[in-house]
């Protein structure tokens, strides 16, 4: 299995920005399907954004427009711009790679909080 580290977090106010980062330990990360997801106590986790091998994005309908994610392959990195802000963006966000069978690991999580 992979390793996973988030990082970026933090306290930000409505309509601001955070840029969180991914850091992936492992081999063959190009070809991953790249994601983040988050999650807010007593709720599921939800699928905020995916990148594949072939650089296609999808991302959730309450993101779409405000949230980018994107990868770097040679540095072993994944991104996720989020602007524009919502108190409803609130939640700890995590990092996944998946590869078939062969492959599904997390990271420990990242802490977004907008405050209003």
């Amino acid at each position: 299995q992979a390793q996973l580290l988030e990082s970026g977090g933090g306290l930000v106010q409505v309509g601001g920005s955070l840029r969180l980062s991914c850091a992936y330990s492992g081999s063959a990360i190009s070809q991953n399907l790249m994601a983040w997801y988050r999650q807010t106590p007593g709720k599921q986790r939800e699928m905020v954004a995916t990148i594949t091998k072939y650089f296609d994005t999808n991302y959730a309908d309450s993101v779409k427009g405000r949230f980018t994610i994107s990868r770097d392959n040679a540095k072993k990195m994944v991104y996720l711009q989020m602007n524009s802000l919502k108190p409803e963006d609130t939640a700890v966000y995590y990092c996944n790679a998946r590869r078939g069978t062969i492959l599904d690991s997390w990271g420990q999580g990242t802490q977004v909080t907008v405050s209003s």
